[in-house]
């Protein structure tokens, strides 16, 4: 019941735009997650957004060689150095991909509250005519 009421509010405020106002309606539509993903390198950080990538992508090759001589070890010294820098790794890759994931949520954000703006100024250009 609720899907049907929303796609009859978007088909409501579909009818009330311009063609253009109603083309840019559609492109702030909910992205899939690929979508989302791709949103990242499209903002003004992209730079950033790249590094980070790089960064995660070394970090976890990094992990997966000390998770290769952690295994390969006999000596305690050892296990517990290797250990450590694998957890290191491992913690900057989550940091990074939580990172990811709070700037596809504050993208989505943005995304709906560019689609209230325009519902605001359509309702608004509505009631002053």
């Amino acid at each position: 019941m609720m899907k049907n009421n929303m796609e009859d509010i978007d088909q409501l405020i579909k009818e009330t735009l311009t063609q253009e106002e109603a083309k840019f309606y559609e492109e702030l539509d909910e992205q899939s997650l690929l979508g989302m993903v791709g949103g990242l390198f499209n903002t003004r950080n992209k730079w950033v957004i790249i590094m980070m990538f790089i960064v995660n992508i070394v970090a976890f090759v990094i992990f997966v060689y000390c998770l290769i001589q952690f295994l390969n070890t006999d000596t305690t010294n050892e296990l517990i150095k290797w250990g450590l820098a694998g957890f290191f790794c491992i913690l900057i890759t989550s940091m990074l991909k939580l990172y990811s994931w709070m700037q596809m949520d504050k993208n989505a954000l943005l995304r709906e509250i560019k689609r209230l703006e325009l519902q605001v100024s359509s309702l608004a250009g509505k009631i002053s005519s």
